[in-house]
């Protein structure tokens, strides 16, 4: 599966430039040109790795980046600017940002960066017990369990349980969840998706529980607190 990579840059030409060399490393890559839009799309499309622009017109890139923490995404974050004194570093690093890469960047330094964070990333996920409520999710030994009820789950059923959990609150639709489950966009006519949420939600919602994964009426599905 390629990984995902959110890039929010609105210069053009440093744009398109960047965005062809990451996909040439074989990245998926959404590039957009300011931080409203950025916003949007880390909230659909649920990004493997951020790389932000500071200075960019109506939400820069370290709004985008408090908002993210603000509502607990851990998804890496590489904030680019030209803005190279201490103070400029440290607001961006307080404001959240994993990395910190001063312009103008050496694009071979910059795809090592975004290596290390990802490779950072999967360090980091096994050793973390997930919870929503009640839910439980062992990421390294792919288990879970509701209150004290351990749930029997298919490969494809934790893997779904666990990319909701990750992005507890967010909305994720139905392309982003195909594609980052089955690798395919199947298309807005496949049942297949509200058939393994259905088996979820059986599971989950066994003895009267109640529903944590929830249908967003034309966009997909989100996981939140009952």
């Amino acid at each position: 599966m390629s990984q995902r990579i959110l890039y929010a840059e609105d210069d053009r030409a440093t744009r398109e430039s960047v965005t062809r060399v990451l996909e040439l490393e074989g990245y998926e890559v959404t590039a957009v040109a300011d931080g409203e839009t950025a916003f949007e799309a880390i909230e659909a499309q649920a990004p493997d790795v951020v790389v932000l622009d500071v200075m960019m017109p109506r939400v820069g890139g370290l709004t985008v980046c408090r908002r993210m923490r603000a509502r607990d995404d851990r998804t890496p974050i590489l904030i680019l600017t030209a803005r190279t004194d201490v103070p400029d570093r440290v607001s961006g690093l307080d404001a959240g940002a994993d990395d910190y890469l001063p312009k103008p960047f050496d694009l071979e330094e910059l795809l090592a960066r975004v290596r290390a964070l990802l490779r950072r990333a999967r360090y980091d996920e096994p050793e973390r017990e997930l919870r929503v409520a009640d839910l439980r999710v062992d990421e390294a030994a792919r288990r879970a369990w509701r209150g004290e009820r351990e749930l029997e789950l298919s490969k494809t059923e934790f893997d779904l349980l666990q990319l909701l959990v990750h992005k507890a609150g967010v909305v994720l639709s139905r392309s982003t969840i195909y594609s980052r489950i089955w690798d395919y966009d199947f298309g807005p006519n496949s049942k297949a998706l509200a058939v393994y949420v259905g088996y979820l939600r059986r599971k989950l919602e066994a003895d009267g529980m109640p529903r944590l994964i929830h249908t967003v009426r034309g966009v997909g599905y989100t996981l939140r607190e009952p």
